[in-house]
């Protein structure tokens, strides 16, 4: 319980702290940390680097550690991004992305037929989602409930106050999904990573993963599109590349979900292969047990 209030004490305590301070300050000195949390080696970052070895084949252990380093300021990058957006001007955020056939989620928004957009937890997607929201798009997402329950909150009114709704989730959220596109909106989804452990078992990177079956049941059932997004940082924001996933048309809606999550999963993997220092994964994604990890 009090680790639960230190932790909630310091995103507070960041969210206005890091909003004070001049901007070069900030990052350079977040850069400066990250550097020195990789180099103390903690479980967070033999994490991340087990990941990242297992998406680049024949990596050097020296360019693995390059990579690592690199990934681990970008996840930092994200952070900092995090406490200062709510300052960032409606200019800002728009000047600072830059996308890829953006069309295939805007033909969407502008119809008001709904979609799904589903995606790694890559680059920054609270910055892609208040671009779209600042356009016009109704954005809904869902969040995994945090500790203690004051910064779940503030997680959800920092979401809300660039427009974007954030669910629970729970046992009811699928209906409401399903709801929320019938009425318009754009469903979000960072789906890399199953938080029910009941997911759907895919092939990532020539190993067995499972990842959660929410977008293809979503766009299986409602039939809105399913649109995987890349977000990956550049010198002056993040970049966005759309792609169609393929939504299978055969078999049962059990077997049209497990194709299309694998569609889903081949397109992360496509992502991440070129972006791997923005894959900001620090938790278990693989479920077989005989990669020796590198540490």
């Amino acid at each position: 319980m009090i680790g639960q209030r230190l932790t909630a004490w310091f995103y507070f305590a960041a969210w206005r702290i890091l909003r004070w301070l001049p901007e070069n300050f900030v990052y350079t000195s977040a850069y400066k940390l990250a550097d020195l949390a990789t180099k103390r080696n903690g479980s967070g970052v033999k994490r991340l680097r087990s990941n990242l070895a297992r998406t680049q084949k024949d990596i050097t252990d020296l360019d693995l550690e390059l990579l690592l380093y690199k990934a681990m300021r970008s996840s930092t990058r994200y952070w900092v991004d995090t406490f200062r957006l709510p300052d960032w001007s409606v200019e800002r955020i728009q000047k600072t992305v830059t996308t890829t056939d953006e069309h295939l989620l805007m033909d969407a928004i502008e119809a008001g037929t709904g979609a799904i957009v589903t995606l790694p937890h890559f680059g920054n997607y609270d910055h892609a989602a208040a671009y779209f929201c600042s356009r016009g798009a109704r954005i809904v997402t869902v969040a995994e409930r945090l500790k203690p329950e004051a910064l779940f909150k503030k997680f959800m009114a920092y979401r809300a106050a660039f427009g974007m709704e954030s669910l629970p989730v729970d046992g009811r959220v699928i209906p409401t999904l399903s709801q929320r596109i019938r009425q318009g909106c754009v469903i979000a989804l960072a789906a890399d990573r199953d938080l029910s452990r009941t997911g759907i078992d895919v092939t990532f990177f020539d190993g067995p993963a499972r990842m959660p079956a929410g977008p293809s049941l979503l766009a299986i059932r409602t039939g809105a599109p399913l649109i995987y997004a890349c977000i990956s940082y550049t010198d002056i924001g993040i970049h966005i590349d759309f792609e169609m996933v393929p939504i299978s048309a055969q078999g049962s809606e059990n077997e049209r979900v497990a194709a299309t999550v694998q569609n889903s999963a081949d397109l992360f993997a496509k992502g991440i292969s070129r972006f791997p220092y923005d894959w900001h994964m620090m938790q278990r994604i693989w479920i077989d047990g005989d990669f020796e990890e590198r540490e």
